[in-house]
């Protein structure tokens, strides 16, 4: 399986702007200085970057909760890019997934045991792995 993205870039830096659309087309977007250093309206790599962790997450600690014998009614995650400046210029300085699980009968040592080998596994994740991922976990009811 492959997947794409495209992006394009027209101008300098801080004056240009750039679009970028998703393999499927299921998104396109507008990008640029203002979108990635500062709060202008449009999107950037990191924002693109989180919504795709959090979703491989989610998927990922569905998935195991599942092997494990537990259906959850719900998985929801929220994954939070840091991007810092640094003597050599910006990185990516680590990950933080906030998640939420509504899984029925299960005990808070197999829902927690279940979310860090998600974050392990996930696709994502691995890919990412030259950056801390941090974890919390929601125990909801539990």
């Amino acid at each position: 399986m492959d997947r794409t993205g495209t992006a394009r870039w027209e101008g300098d830096l801080k004056q240009g702007s750039g679009k970028l659309r998703l393999g499927s087309g299921a998104f396109e977007g507008a990008y640029s200085f203002g979108t990635r250093f500062e709060n202008a309206p449009g999107t950037n790599p990191e924002e693109l970057i989180a919504a795709a962790h959090a979703a491989c997450f989610s998927m990922a600690f569905a998935a195991g909760l599942s092997q494990a014998g537990f259906v959850p009614r719900s998985v929801e995650t929220t994954a939070t890019v840091h991007l810092d400046k640094g003597a050599g210029g910006f990185a990516i300085a680590g990950i933080d997934l906030a998640t939420r699980a509504d899984v029925p009968g299960i005990s808070e040592e197999l829902l927690r045991k279940t979310a860090e080998d998600a974050k392990a596994g996930c696709p994502v994740s691995k890919a990412l792995a030259a950056v801390p991922i941090k974890l919390q976990l929601d125990l909801g009811g539990h």
